[in-house]
């Protein structure tokens, strides 16, 4: 297969364009633990972040916890509203910007869960800061590796969803190279942590009828599909952009289950994100 040979665009169904914004909003009110926001200056701060794009959202939901955050994706679903993630905003491409319902887990899901000094991991909610997050495990001498520009204000969210390296990315890898579990949230209500799996395990995931199966299913088929030109074509670095996110897909033997990596005992923590829709 020549690196021509590439698949067409995913085309995703446009949002529904008759979404009933007041009683999106009721909605969101009547079930999430958290701030509603549909007003037109809110939706005007939202509409953008670091980068010159604007989009403005339908509306935004600052929650309290994960499980409001989660609930607040639910309400959505049911409108046939999008949604969107937002850390700390720092994007240079406009990932933080879209018609969307706008979920800002940055106000008030900013937990450190737990540490575990043993494993040097540590569990996190998506919103807390990345100098927050490394001042706390100070105390315990651990330090999470990757380290953007922007740490004083990148949440861990947002750093997962951009794969951020940053200036020590060649001595501690990037955040993929970072991350034990992930605990995730599909649009569809699907919820499950996921991380380092085995042949026997991924299999079995795989032969279930849910949508969880159907992203492991797929994970399979593009590595199987585009490895060979993914190993002859990209180079392997610590830093770089996002396209290197696929590398650790890309076993050096055909037998190891695609998307199945692990932190090999850094001197840093590697951490488990909770939450991340």
């Amino acid at each position: 297969m020549a690196i021509t040979d590439l698949p067409a665009p995913v085309v995703r169904p446009r949002a529904n364009p008759d979404v009933d914004l007041a009683a999106l909003a009721s909605a969101l009110r009547d079930r999430v633990d958290g701030e509603v926001r549909f007003d037109a200056g809110s939706r005007a701060a939202y509409s953008t972040d670091a980068s010159n794009f604007r989009q403005v959202p339908l509306g935004v939901v600052v929650p309290h916890t994960p499980d409001a955050g989660a609930e607040a994706v639910a309400v959505a679903r049911d409108f046939g509203a999008p949604v969107l993630s937002r850390g700390g905003a720092t994007s240079l491409a406009g990932q933080c910007a879209n018609t969307a319902v706008v979920i800002d887990w940055s106000k008030y899901c900013t937990a450190l869960e737990s540490v575990d000094v043993g494993s040097r991991t540590c569990v996190v909610q998506p919103g807390i800061v990345l100098d927050e997050l490394n001042r706390l495990l100070a105390g315990e001498g651990l330090r999470y590796g990757p380290e953007p520009a922007t740490h004083m204000n990148c949440t861990l969210g947002g750093m997962i969803g951009n794969n951020s390296c940053g200036a020590t990315a060649q001595r501690t890898g990037k955040v993929v190279d970072n991350i034990a579990r992930l605990e995730v949230v599909l649009y569809d209500g699907t919820r499950f942590w996921c991380g380092e799996t085995s042949d026997e395990r991924y299999l079995a995931i795989e032969r279930r009828g849910d949508s969880r199966a159907a992203i492991y299913r797929q994970l399979r088929a593009l590595r199987d599909t585009y490895a060979d030109d993914i190993r002859r074509h990209f180079p392997t670095f610590p830093g770089g952009s996002p396209v290197t996110t696929w590398t650790p897909c890309c076993p050096s033997t055909a037998s190891t289950s695609p998307g199945c990596w692990s932190a090999a005992s850094p001197p840093w923590s590697p951490c488990c994100a909770r939450n991340w829709s």
